[in-house]
């Protein structure tokens, strides 16, 4: 692949700042990382894992009842979640998704346009879902196992 000068330094630059061993493996990321964004964004297909970060006032009205109980209905989605307190008014959760590429987005954007949500941003990354029955238990026993 040919580069006019100015953006192959620019790119050898990007390679060495994300410490790649050689161009091959960064434009394979690059290239990577575009699809998966493209079809983030254009399908509702498929599957994703997810991360949810939002920032809220702990002190408006029931937001934090409304956000749990929004939670535990989709329980089937959230797998785990941290609440950290940054001060006395605000509070940072850190949510891991797993679920339908537009139930995750749904369910982020439900979470995210609550009143008093001040920030939030949805990070999602496709995989497969791969469904295998466990064999390391007395019953048989369904597993998801994603794969990027």
């Amino acid at each position: 692949m040919s580069l006019e000068p100015e953006l192959a330094q620019q790119f050898d630059s990007f390679i060495r700042d994300h410490r790649y061993s050689n161009r091959s493996e960064a434009l394979r990321d690059l290239i990577r990382e575009r699809l998966d964004s493209d079809r983030l964004q254009t399908s509702e297909d498929g599957f994703c894992v997810a991360t949810l970060s939002y920032v809220y006032n702990h002190h408006e009205l029931e937001l934090s009842a409304r956000i749990t109980s929004a939670h535990h209905d989709h329980h089937d989605m959230t797998l785990s979640s941290t609440h950290i307190h940054l001060d006395h008014d605000n509070c940072l959760e850190v949510v891991m998704l797993r679920g339908g590429v537009s139930a995750v987005r749904d369910f982020a954007n439900s979470v995210m346009a609550s009143r008093g949500v001040r920030h939030g941003r949805l990070n999602m990354i496709p995989v497969e879902i791969n469904w295998e029955a466990g064999a390391h238990a007395a019953e048989p026993h369904a597993h998801s196992y994603p794969k990027t």
